[in-house]
């Protein structure tokens, strides 16, 4: 039987994991532009683990106003409907993409502008799929941003996070010498995805590494200790922040990128169509594959953002939906 609702992932105060609960929403109508998805599957990412904190309220304040919040910034899923003069995908279509600027990809349905989302890869589940849709930001950061260059070194943070095993593929597909920070537990994954060299972040100091010509950092912290392993003609290309001194991480990142050599790159990732094609096609040729911990259906959502939250994932914590 047909419903005007639906189930969703709530939250009515800032705070841990406990706040979030599955509640019912109206189902939303594509305005005229917009596609209609039934959701499959979406990631937890570490920006949604700050924005149910209360940690960066500035940002989630604009992403959503009121109360109760949603959670979910990426999806795979079906085209459901269209509204009214879109142009584009086909009901039917499997996609993936991301909401833009707000959160709500936690939920049964959403609605999204063509230009957010593409085609899912050909063959490959939607659960599964739903771990790489933020491999655009490995794309954009390493492509697009440092221009990496086949032959050159490559350290990435965080090799073993849902951005990082992205970031090791992408590196190795670009002809780049790849090295990998991760947990202990976690350097025989990196490797198994294309590190030429893994090491333990608890216990390699960065002045053990040598030196690189891009180093993609997602981890958010100690950025200066990093951005001194870069050649004359390094770049660097920061992710994340350090949530506990949001003030000076971001104005260390600001000024570093306009002021003196071996400059630090940053941006808002917001990715269009043509990246999540550009992503589909690595995946497609074998260059990128999903990399899973855990899959959560919607009403352990709690128990996701807690598993994330715990650290030591292996790739992503994906929530199933559909």
């Amino acid at each position: 039987m047909e419903t005007n609702e639906m189930r969703a992932a709530l939250f009515d105060r800032y705070g841990p994991p406990e706040v979030l609960y599955v509640g019912t929403v109206p189902r939303p109508v594509p305005a005229p532009g917009e596609v209609l998805v039934r959701v499959h599957a979406a990631s937890v990412n570490g920006g949604e683990l700050h924005g149910r904190a209360g940690k960066v309220r500035p940002v989630t304040g604009l992403m959503q106003r009121g109360w109760p919040k949603r959670m979910g910034l990426d999806f795979t899923g079906e085209v459901a409907a269209l509204g009214q003069g879109t142009a584009g995908p086909r009901v039917g279509d499997r996609v993936w993409g991301v909401l833009g600027r707000t959160f709500g990809s936690n939920a049964e349905y959403l609605t999204v502008r063509p230009r957010h989302l593409s085609l899912a890869p050909a063959g490959l589940d939607l659960v599964e799929a739903a771990a790489l849709p933020v491999g655009t930001t490995a794309i954009t950061a390493l492509r697009d941003k440092a221009r990496l260059r086949p032959g050159e070194r490559l350290l990435v943070r965080g090799g073993s996070g849902g951005v990082g095993v992205v970031a090791v593929q992408l590196g190795k597909a670009l002809g780049a010498h790849v090295t990998a920070l991760a947990g202990a537990r976690n350097l025989d994954l990196v490797r198994d995805l294309g590190a030429d060299e893994a090491h333990d972040y608890a216990t390699t100091s960065p002045a053990d590494l040598g030196t690189f010509d891009v180093v993609m950092d997602t981890v958010g912290t100690d950025h200066p200790a990093y951005r001194r392993l870069l050649t004359r003609s390094g770049r660097m290309v920061a992710i994340a922040f350090d949530t506990t001194r949001v003030a000076a991480s971001l104005a260390y990142i600001a000024a570093s990128a306009v002021h003196g050599g071996r400059r630090v790159r940053a941006f808002s990732g917001n990715p269009s169509h043509r990246l999540f094609a550009d992503l589909a096609r690595y995946v497609e040729s074998g260059a990128v594959r999903p990399v899973v911990d855990t899959v959560f259906p919607l009403d352990d959502v709690a128990k996701a953002h807690r598993a994330l939250e715990a650290g030591g994932v292996r790739g992503k914590v994906v929530i199933r939906i559909a």
